[in-house]
């Protein structure tokens, strides 16, 4: 068993083009023997957003506070806390702030391409 203290996991800005006030922390994954999958927690502040972008593994998302919207291929969708979301495979995302408070969520991906940036 691992556990962690996610105040003590290290805040790193999401710097890639198209993203604007979010950080990203590294929480489980394979520095803690997690081989199958990673657990990242993602903060955004009011007015800011993930890049747009796709890529060719799923993730899932719950939203732990905060309020917003994500594009995605159908359109846009709202959210509020206590929502899970499915990006598939491809499918081109987008997650939004819309409210006044930091949006906070959990991000899962597999292990293999989605994690080649995670720290060593």
């Amino acid at each position: 068993m691992h556990m962690v203290d996610v105040e003590q996991c290290e805040r790193n800005a999401v710097e890639t083009d198209g993203a604007k006030g979010v950080t990203m922390q590294w929480l489980l994954d394979g520095r803690c023997d997690a081989h199958n999958f990673a657990m990242r927690r993602f903060v955004v502040e009011p007015g800011g957003y993930t890049p747009r972008h796709s890529h060719p593994w799923e993730h899932e998302v719950y939203i732990i506070r905060g309020v917003g919207e994500v594009t995605h291929a159908d359109g846009v969708s709202c959210f509020a806390p206590d929502t899970a979301i499915l990006i598939r495979p491809d499918e081109i995302h987008q997650f939004r702030n819309t409210g006044v408070e930091p949006l906070e969520f959990l991000c899962l991906v597999p292990s293999g391409p989605a994690t080649e940036n995670a720290p060593k």
